[in-house]
């Protein structure tokens, strides 16, 4: 299928039966998402149109697989084929190229990991039971079986984990005004792609970074001994469902409200207790209401649901926790079209 030529209107949208037919092989889509960015194919292909034939001798391919693999692509966006077979980049496509600065290829890995593939056909089991799937799948909780038994795959979560937070921060920084705080505590903060974000905004702000011991090892260098922004920043390792050893005029919970029911409340219980009254909570999370991310989010909600048994939030559903929690639930804002942010403080 190629792309409409200039002049011709659009392609009536497909029925109910063709779009059910193309919603069961939405997993042929995934894979050759998947494929494309293992490839290297994006990165390979320059500003100008490139035949299946030189693409395929630049990523080491057969040609007419790999034209197949193209075509599949360019129905949904990501590349295009031209009336003389030659295939061009489109924004989606360009997202794979390891070198731009909104690169989702990482993101794009992580989703369709080999365990996703063994989890997915177990959502009837998950939705039945409520519980995770990969316990019984592997015999293991989920993480402990990424770092144990599929280092590969873990080292793509966090090199997905590390572009999401990198290209979020710059929007969280941008939205809060911390203007009138002296320190502020990043819980479950990762590599503390957040905190430097903040620090660069705020000169005279201190910043602690918490998270488990092998996430924060790896915090950016930035926050570490030697680096600029060192002397402001106090590296936490621990796990904050258990503990928030620091205190700080503003907590920041970023995408990490998504466990069982049981562990959000103990970090949330924390939070509150290391505080104090009058302390500033913002939690940042997707949603799975009315935005703009809807299907993305709920497909991510699904995975959680699969992997960890965890899930997204409504808006309702995250005022409800927070509420519980003891907190005082303030503004609703949007973060980007995928995050938002809740304004909480904990009472006096």
């Amino acid at each position: 299928m190629t792309a409409a030529s200039p002049g011709l209107s659009a392609p009536p949208p497909p029925p109910p039966s063709m779009r059910l037919r193309e919603l069961v092989f939405g997993a042929a889509c995934a894979a050759a998402v998947r494929a494309a960015a293992r490839l290297g194919v994006a990165d390979v292909l320059a500003d100008a149109p490139m035949t299946a034939e030189d693409l395929a001798a630049a990523v080491k391919t057969e040609p007419k697989p790999l034209r197949r693999l193209l075509r599949a692509l360019s129905c949904h966006g990501v590349f295009a084929e031209g009336p003389d077979g030659t295939f061009t980049h489109t924004e989606m496509s360009r997202l794979l190229r390891e070198d731009d600065p909104s690169s989702l290829r990482d993101i794009s890995l992580w989703c369709t990991e080999p365990w996703t593939w063994d989890a997915w056909p177990k959502l009837d089991e998950a939705v039945r039971t409520g519980r995770n799937v990969i316990e019984d799948l592997y015999g293991k909780e989920f993480f402990v079986y990424l770092n144990e038994d599929a280092p590969e795959s873990a080292d793509v979560f966090n090199r997905a984990m590390t572009t999401s937070s990198e290209q979020s921060a710059r929007d969280v920084a941008a939205l809060l005004d911390l203007s009138g705080a002296s320190s502020v505590a990043d819980l479950g903060g990762g590599q503390g792609h957040v905190v430097a974000s903040l620090l660069d905004k705020y000169p005279s702000m201190r910043g602690y970074l918490l998270d488990l011991p092998r996430v924060v090892e790896n915090a950016v260098p930035r926050l570490r001994q030697g680096g600029d922004l060192a002397g402001r920043t106090r590296i936490v390792p621990g796990d904050v469902r258990e503990s928030v050893p620091v205190e700080a005029d503003v907590y920041i919970i970023k995408n990490i409200l998504e466990w069982d029911d049981e562990s959000t409340a103990r970090l949330l219980r924390n939070v509150v207790e290391a505080g104090g009254p009058g302390t500033r909570v913002v939690v940042i999370e997707n949603l799975v209401d009315d935005t703009p991310s809807m299907r993305f989010s709920t497909a991510m909600d699904l995975l959680l649901l699969l992997n960890v048994g965890g899930a997204k939030h409504t808006t309702a559903s995250m005022t409800g926790r927070l509420t519980a929690a003891g907190l005082a639930v303030g503004e609703i804002r949007p973060v980007n079209p995928y995050l938002h942010a809740f304004e909480c403080t904990v009472p006096g």
